[in-house]
């Protein structure tokens, strides 16, 4: 039985490298941009992997820290911790000194750097998106091209004529395509990822903020 499976595999595999050498040149770019997107979807995935920290948990211990040994505790635990919240909440609490105000636009200028790292590179997954399907749908028409070249040169429209570029053509699309799918799966993942993360800055930032202005008006 494991040697059936083996073969059955080993025949998968052959077929998939006959399909991708008969769609001809233009395979080869779409599997560059297959890499190129895989490449930036690792880095993604780490980055927003690293990104990810227990919120609730980490406002308790800063805001134990703060009340417990004061601002500087709490700005240390906060330069200890990984992910965009304690980036945030480390901007604002140090500068508590210069006033609340101060501390609230601290808040927001890191908000907005942290939501840019978040969607950092994002772009380039959009644009594999986009050309891997172009790339496919110009290998279809340089196969449709080639298969009316023999036609003419055949002067003949019989199906072994026209069977190759057709068969090109068809497979230079099948592939963008399937690539492009690949990559948007990735990218709609990390979408929701990244708006999980902006939605988890926002609630968080709010919650330090009251929590400092109950701690001053005491």
């Amino acid at each position: 039985r494991h040697l059936v499976r083996s073969r059955g595999l080993g025949d998968v595999y052959k077929r998939q490298v006959y399909y991708f050498l008969e769609g001809g040149a233009f395979m080869w770019p779409i599997l560059l941009t297959l890499l190129f997107g895989l490449a930036f979807v690792i880095e993604r995935a780490y980055s927003l992997m690293m990104s990810a920290v227990d919120s609730q948990t980490f406002f308790e211990s800063v805001s134990q820290s703060i009340k417990e040994n004061g601002t500087d505790a709490a700005v240390q635990v906060c330069s200890e911790t990984e992910g965009p919240v304690a980036s945030i909440f480390h901007a604002g609490l140090s500068k508590m000194s210069r006033g609340l105000d101060e501390v609230e636009k601290a808040i927001q200028n890191a908000g907005a750097i942290e939501m840019a790292f978040l969607e950092k590179n994002m772009i380039w997954l959009n644009a594999v998106i986009t050309i891997a399907p172009m790339l496919g749908f110009t290998g279809t028409v340089v196969g449709m091209i080639a298969a009316f070249d023999a036609i003419k040169a055949a002067n003949d429209i019989s199906p072994a004529v026209v069977a190759g570029g057709i068969s090109q053509a068809l497979l230079t699309t099948a592939f963008g395509l399937i690539v492009a799918m690949i990559i948007q799966t990735f990218q709609n993942v990390f979408v929701a990822r990244i708006d999980k993360l902006v939605l988890d800055m926002e609630e968080q930032s709010i919650k330090i903020l009251d929590h400092l202005q109950e701690l001053e008006s005491k």
